[in-house]
């Protein structure tokens, strides 16, 4: 039996004492647990804990195992929407198949588990669209996915919005880039396997009857052009408007949520061609900010919605005390006064509905409302008190309760 680890990975020795040269549809282990928003897959798969941390286990053919182990490397180091990898293991005697072991992506629900516990108001519409941005990323980046559904992805909650994950690369290849007809590939069998998983949500009465699969089916590449399009398109300007239309191009794609990457000119004699060249891994551009002025790590969405309870933060701090603040300043009281506090107010058997800046959003979205009907600001320390209340008990759970044991979190 081998073992084939990506480093750093002492954090997972405790995986070493797990039943490996067992098939894992056998496994009784104390670290076994159970997923509520699991998704559907053709092999075997189990989850585990070990020392707090919590994997995903398939049983699979070696050399597929080696093959997925690679692309989930390759795609991480380049910073793309996909579950992590840890290793694999090989060698498992009596000709069973090797194991691959990724990381749990901490909140994030398969699209059944979307529709049947209502975790998004517009489930179809949301997960189509991050379905759309999340292919697109990966065209971009030169993969060919060759298995592209709801049932491959995972979805999080990413402040008003869902963002997906790339969870299966069985049939992955990355390529330099992409032609038309591989793209044409993965979007035909994208508009097939989301037609049929959607009528077979609708035959268990879980989607709703508005909802057509086969319209919204027929949505997909229509919007994934569109996407494409505003990604790739190049563009003849004039060189009175170079300057501000390049700008509008720019803040079009950080709309987007894609950071521009390379910007080429070439002047020809109808005016100058510009060509924008995207940035494949997630944008990170409000999430680096927010890191650096607040030491949390969090998504794009959500890093660009605490940014502006920030700004509005130092506004109400400059009022109240009569004097500037720096940008630094005021984003180390936000944190202290306004985010932390209202973190602390969340009771530990809550803290596995969502993530914590996830809450925190919701929390600004439930004081608007509270506001509205109070007529008056209700404040951040009120909306957070009703929201723990009243709404987060509701929400369901992202993962269900780690097995009782010593080296359980409490």
């Amino acid at each position: 039996m081998r073992f084939i680890f990506r480093p750093p990975a002492a954090h997972a020795a405790g995986l070493l004492t797990l039943p490996w040269s067992t098939p894992l549809e056998e496994w009784d282990d104390e670290h076994l647990l159970e997923v509520a928003q699991r998704g559907i897959s053709r092999h075997v798969v189990r989850f585990v804990e070990a020392d707090g941390m919590v994997y995903a286990l398939k049983e699979i053919d070696e050399r597929l195992a080696r093959r997925e182990y690679r692309l989930l490397g390759e795609l991480e180091s380049m910073g793309m929407p996909a579950v992590s990898v840890l290793g694999i293991c090989v060698e498992r005697g009596d000709d069973q198949d090797a194991i691959l072991v990724t990381r749990f992506l901490e909140y994030s629900m398969s699209y059944r588990y979307v529709f049947s516990h209502g975790h998004t108001h517009q489930p179809t519409d949301q997960l189509i669209d991050a379905m759309v941005e999340l292919l697109a990323r990966l065209h971009l980046a030169g993969l060919f996915w060759g298995d592209c559904s709801l049932s491959n992805t995972l979805f999080r909650p990413d402040a008003g919005s869902v963002a997906a994950y790339l969870v299966d690369a069985e049939t992955a290849e990355l390529h330099p880039s992409l032609t038309d007809g591989q793209r044409g590939f993965d979007i035909d069998y994208a508009v097939e396997r989301v037609g049929g998983e959607l009528l077979d949500l609708q035959a268990g009465g879980l989607l709703p009857p508005d909802v057509d699969p086969i319209t919204v089916a027929a949505e997909l590449p229509l919007r994934y052009h569109a996407l494409w399009d505003e990604l790739t398109r190049e563009e003849l300007l004039q060189p009175e408007e170079q300057r501000y239309r390049v700008a509008e191009r720019i803040d079009r794609l950080n709309e987007l949520g894609f950071d521009v990457d390379e910007i080429e000119l070439v002047t020809t004699d109808e005016g100058a061609r510009l060509k924008v060249h995207t940035r494949v891994a997630e944008s990170g551009r409000h999430r680096h900010r927010l890191f650096t002025l607040t030491g949390l790590q969090v998504t794009e969405n959500q890093a660009r919605r605490l940014l502006n309870d920030v700004v509005s933060h130092r506004a109400y701090l400059e009022q109240k005390e009569g004097r500037s603040l720096p940008e630094s300043v005021a984003a180390h009281r936000w944190r202290s006064e306004v985010y932390d506090k209202v973190m602390a107010m969340v009771p530990a058997d809550l803290s596995d509905r969502l993530a914590p800046a996830e809450v925190f959003h919701e929390i600004l979205e439930h004081r608007w409302f509270l506001s509205e009907a109070a007529g008056r600001d209700v404040g951040t320390t009120a909306a957070a008190r009703s929201y723990v209340q009243k709404i987060l008990p509701s929400t369901p759970k992202t993962l269900t309760v780690l097995p009782e044991g010593p080296g359980s979190p409490s």
